[in-house]
């Protein structure tokens, strides 16, 4: 039996052109619109004729081919009116039309709304509409998950309390507080360009792209080496660790795969040109360039410059270094506020133990949880960087910093006494006591 078509002229140009200019604007491939109008106008036919309606959708957007066929059986008495049409009927349109053949129905794009209703077109432009976001979303996501750890140079697009959002390629991203180098919000500016790493792209409960750059990762400190340094990027001078405080210091530890090539020189550049580049993209962080070694004693006290190491003593199974530093050397391998131990211990993956050339002292960090975070800080504030400073400080400053009490000192001496196998002197309790009831005195006056 053949199939027979009835005939109607349709102008398809409009629509084509509509569908070629979202290709264009949305950056869609053809492939992937034709998927979507095919599935729109399904849902557009099975409300319009029912779920067992058989039809046909031609879209080809090379040949121009635009068409929706309803596909009906000829037959003698129609039993269902959705898949059937009567002999009679069909003659009506077709006369050569015989039982048994098919009746295709085109239908008219320019009375879409008289065929299928307003309603049903409204549902469809919004199912369109909604697979094309849909779509977006999907291609955003599949483009930029391969590319985490890859700098992008984006606009600023608007500086927030909390973030700043960024658009690359129309794409916008977000440049949380937590991964910005402190105090950028007030250097960046509205539509300024600004270097970040792709740190994470993730999919909000919406399937919204969450696209999340930082700069105060390590792995862009690791990238703007490779941009700025040639021997980095082709793979001869290797970075192994880096260690950072987001704009204030990094120490990064660099090795060189080829002995005529010195890793640090190489890094610093001609007059220190290359460096300088990259502290200022940094907001002026302080860099310390440190050659690695396979040998732990060496790599521990090179990461401890600018201080003059003694003596390396290492437990590899514990991961355990303690350092010999002479006296005046201490303040610069503690660093500020013990920045530089603490960077050095990050770089080289062991735990440091400093300890005065003169006799054996234990730095504060190691009482860190025992003192709390607070008390550590006020201590570093005050210049109380080992435990024998804290041991040697006078009662009435230490009993005065927020949150310490007479109880409080006791125990946090008899901790640090027992690491030196020492007891307490009963006349340092006898001055302890009396400083707690001046002070005491002094809070009830007020």
């Amino acid at each position: 039996m053949g199939k027979k078509q009835a005939k109607q002229v349709i102008d398809k140009k409009a629509i084509i052109d509509a569908f070629q200019e979202i290709v264009r604007a949305k950056g869609i491939d053809r492939e992937s619109l034709q998927k979507i109008l095919e599935d729109v106008f399904s849902l557009m036919v099975r409300k319009k004729y029912g779920p067992e309606t058989k039809y046909e959708i031609v879209l080809n957007f090379d040949k121009g081919d635009l068409e929706i066929y309803i596909i009906k059986d000829v037959v003698d008495i129609v039993e269902n009116p959705v898949s059937q049409i009567s002999i009679d009927e069909a003659k009506l349109y077709d006369d050569t039309l015989e039982l048994g053949d098919e009746y295709v129905e085109v239908i008219n794009y320019d009375n879409l709304n008289e065929i299928f209703g307003r309603r049903i077109v409204a549902v469809a432009m919004q199912t369109l509409f909604q697979k094309l976001r849909e779509f977006e979303k999907d291609q955003i996501y599949t483009e930029y998950k391969p590319r985490e750890g890859e700098i992008i140079v984006g606009e600023v697009y608007q500086v927030r309390r909390n973030d700043i959002l960024v658009l690359h390629n129309k794409i916008e991203m977000r440049l949380p507080r937590e991964e910005q180098i402190p105090n950028e919000p007030y250097r960046f500016k509205k539509n300024q360009t600004i270097r970040a790493i792709i740190k994470e792209v993730r999919k909000t409960s919406g399937g919204i792209p969450d696209i999340i750059l930082s700069r105060a990762s390590d792995e862009f400190l690791a990238r703007l080496f490779e941009l700025e340094i040639p021997e980095v990027y082709d793979g001869i001078i290797q970075i192994k660790s880096i260690a950072r405080d987001p704009g204030q210091r990094s120490k990064v530890a660099v090795y060189s795969l080829d002995p005529r090539v010195d890793p640090v020189g190489a890094c610093v550049g001609m007059k220190g040109v290359r460096i300088n580049s990259i502290v200022k993209e940094l907001n002026d962080e302080n860099i310390d360039l440190i050659e690695y070694s396979d040998d732990p004693k060496v790599f521990i006290a090179r990461a401890l410059s600018p201080a003059i190491v003694k003596d390396v003593q290492i437990d590899p199974i514990v991961r355990h270094a303690t350092v010999i530093v002479a006296d005046d050397q201490v303040p610069y391998a503690i660093g500020r506020n013990g920045q530089n131990v603490r960077l050095a211990m990050k770089l080289t993956g062991y735990q440091i133990t400093l300890v005065k050339e003169s006799g054996e002292d234990i730095e504060l960090g190691e009482f860190k949880e025992e003192l709390g975070l607070s008390v550590y800080n006020q201590l570093l504030q005050m210049g109380i960087q080992t435990a024998r400073e804290f041991l040697a400080s006078d009662p009435d400053k230490i009993l005065r910093i927020h949150g310490m009490s007479r109880d409080t000192l006791l125990e946090l001496r008899e901790i640090m006494l027992k690491e030196f196998d020492e007891e307490e002197d009963p006349k340092v309790v006898e001055k302890i006591d009396e400083v707690w009831r001046q002070i005491q005195e002094e809070t009830s006056r007020l």
